[in-house]
């Protein structure tokens, strides 16, 4: 793909971006910071649902996703309902718009082919097959971009993201797991790559200086209700899943170490203001971190890290602390299987206390070797990130094709 002689490449960046998930915007900065060393010239703009954020933090222009503001809150008034069907047919004209102005566009990582966690066919997947069809339709070429990828039972919304995955022009998977659940839901996928999630292509921040509380543990908590599946029973999982934790971050308060509270998304502040108000300790605090590389300076001085959020998960590894995985997809336990962790996993659905302060010891004892271990692979996946960026612009900026190079921090 190159643009018309004498115009810079404009490439548009997709998704649910700067809209609290710190793992979105993560992937996002990561694809940015290939763009601007590989393709220093192209204008990157973004189709994402929080344009202002995205603008203010990345300096690139930013348009709302959805021509309808109150699309992701429950419509229960007739307005409302009118006004969600109608931003579905006024969308789907400004999507096509907007892709048709562009000579790439790029969906960064995130789970945008899965359902691990509750969502509605006509949100994000409606609006993932519109851009598809779009970029189909006009001739612009949509790359999915290490994207994560879950079998989906729900009809509707596996019938969606099928279309959006055939219609992409470029494709590839952040894990196996991925690449097999498309495969599985009738998607070719012998041309399609796996590679690290992008996350791991940004640098480690310095950690915290010495001042710093020693021993502490990051526990990073979510608004976990279960998956697209477990809606019947999405409050006993919650519950579940809450007490077990406040009585695990409890046992580690009464026992003097020093605990910081992570989250992910904008929604799990509800979860880390009930566990603060439960414990009741100083030792007890919550982090402020508002982006994937301040979540990432957090885990890298911790002594280790136990946490349910993907992108929690991949700050701590990349980060190399000794990490623990409350785990609520296949996904996660891949990712630490991958980093050579798979014994330090736990189900979030059957949070069962005494068990996870088990494998917490155990990892802590062995947390010299796990460092090892996260070494070795960091510097592995750092290889397979730059093989990506190089694939990509082989795909996407022929004309411009060249070998990428990441750097690590110093």
């Amino acid at each position: 793909m190159t643009a018309p002689r004498g115009r810079p490449v404009r490439v548009g960046v997709f998704g649910l971006l700067g809209s609290g998930n710190l793992g979105n915007d993560g992937s996002l900065e990561a694809v940015l910071g290939y763009l601007r060393a590989d393709h220093p010239e192209a204008v990157v703009d973004a189709l994402c649902g929080g344009p202002e954020v995205v603008a203010r933090r990345y300096g690139i222009r930013a348009t709302r996703l959805h021509w309808y503001r109150g699309e992701y809150r429950t419509a229960s008034r007739a307005g409302a309902v009118a006004g969600k069907g109608l931003g579905k047919l006024v969308d789907a004209f400004r999507t096509a718009a907007w892709v048709r102005r562009h000579d790439v566009v790029v969906v960064p990582g995130m789970g945008v082919l899965e359902a691990t966690l509750p969502l509605r066919p006509w949100g994000f997947p409606y609006a993932l097959f519109l851009l598809c069809a779009a970029g189909r339709l006009t001739g612009t070429p949509v790359a999915l971009v290490g994207v994560g990828a879950a079998a989906i039972r729900d009809r509707p919304t596996r019938a969606l993201v099928r279309l959006a995955a055939r219609l992409a022009a470029y494709r590839s998977y952040r894990d196996e797991l991925s690449r097999d659940a498309m495969r599985r839901m009738g998607v070719d996928t012998s041309r399609d790559e796996v590679y690290p999630d992008l996350a791991f292509a940004l640098p480690v921040p310095a950690a915290p200086g010495p001042g710093d509380a020693p021993g502490t543990v990051c526990v990073g908590v979510m608004d976990f209700h279960g998956s697209n599946d477990d809606r019947a029973r999405a409050d006993e999982i919650h519950r579940r899943y809450l007490e077990g934790t406040t009585r695990f971050v409890r046992t580690l308060a009464g026992e003097g170490r020093p605990v910081r509270l992570v989250t992910g998304d904008g929604v799990d502040r509800a979860v880390v203001e009930a566990v603060l108000a439960a414990v009741d300790s100083p030792l007890v605090t919550a982090s402020p971190a508002a982006s994937l590389a301040e979540l990432m300076a957090e885990m890298a001085g911790a002594d280790v890290v136990v946490a349910a959020r993907y992108h929690n998960l991949v700050c701590a590894l990349k980060a190399g602390t000794p990490t623990l995985a409350v785990s609520y997809a296949a996904k996660s336990d891949a990712l630490m299987a991958g980093m050579g962790l798979g014994a330090y996993c736990h189900p979030a659905r059957e949070l069962d206390v005494d068990r996870l302060l088990e494998q917490f010891r155990e990892l802590e004892k062995g947390a010299a070797g796990a460092r090892r271990t996260l070494a070795e692979h960091n510097r592995a996946a750092t290889g397979r990130l730059a093989h990506q960026f190089t694939a990509l612009t082989t795909a996407l900026f022929p004309a411009a094709d060249r070998p990428h190079a990441l750097r690590e921090a110093p």
